[in-house]
């Protein structure tokens, strides 16, 4: 390899290994495994290193050799660009990692526009506490079975015998239902994480689509581990952008487009 892209996140380290001749290698890894990654680091002394992301500094401290850093929106960016071309019409990012960060991104340029704490920090948090589960896959599995109508309050269970003004299958208020419950005990546990997935799918895609709308723009590119596998996720956020007037994209190896960009950085 002649290059080496590290994304150090909060939840999950990603890595872009690229050959001397265009080749790409990804890999993952969890962020406890942070000190075996220096150490991996460590037997690839011939090889051009750059970090990115919020523990790309502690990588840092515990590596030997100098390695250099990239702000981790430039960084992302950077993979965009590589990935999906620099001539690319213009488009929304939408990164969702731990949290969410939202980009507008055009020919010649890009800027943040926003973002939500809500992500798939918030999805592994809440599914633990209502679950104890703290596995992703086996969240993401579970939650393929499970239904929301018996956890979420939708707008015809408000509009019971009546038409409602909106569409009646719309998300009224998440999780609503469970206050009004007599006991807690025989809720489905996928029924739970489903409900979790599409608070935090919805919540996504709306922000997302306010701030394109915002930006003149329909395209909303969607990016992030927490798409990884996630079909329940994808589903959520690809329904509710359509809904709300969007396009929604999600290319390919989208979870590894900082530490690509940061690839792509090392010199």
């Amino acid at each position: 390899m002649d290059k080496i892209g590290i994304d150090a996140g909060g939840t999950l380290i990603k890595i872009a290994c690229m050959g001397p001749e265009g080749g790409l290698e990804l890999r993952k890894a969890p962020v406890r495994e942070l000190s075996a990654i220096s150490a991996w680091l460590g037997g690839r002394r011939d090889a051009r290193v750059c970090v990115t992301g919020g523990k790309s500094a502690q990588l840092k401290a515990m590596t030997d050799e100098a390695v250099a850093d990239i702000p981790e929106f430039a960084a992302t960016m950077a993979g965009a660009e590589y990935l999906l071309g620099k001539d690319s019409p213009a488009y929304v990012l939408t990164n969702v990692g731990t949290g969410t960060s939202i980009h507008r991104v055009q020919p010649g340029g890009h800027a943040r526009i926003g973002g939500t704490g809500v992500g798939g920090g918030t999805l592994m948090g809440l599914s633990r506490l209502l679950t104890g589960l703290t596995d992703f896959e086996e969240i993401v599995k579970l939650a393929q079975s499970g239904t929301r109508g018996g956890v979420d309050l939708k707008v015809s269970d408000i509009y019971a015998g009546a038409e409602p003004p909106i569409p009646g299958d719309l998300t009224a208020s998440n999780f609503a239902k469970l206050f009004l419950r007599d006991d807690m005990d025989d809720i489905p546990k996928a029924d739970l994480v489903a409900s979790v997935i599409g608070l935090v799918g919805e919540t996504v895609a709306t922000t997302s689509v306010l701030a394109a709308g915002q930006s003149g723009l329909s395209s909303i590119v969607y990016i992030g581990s927490s798409f990884f596998r996630n079909e329940p996720l994808k589903d959520v956020v690809r329904a509710y952008t359509v809904l709300r007037g969007g396009t929604p994209i999600f290319p390919d190896n989208g979870e590894f487009f900082g530490a690509i960009g940061a690839a792509l950085s090392a010199k």
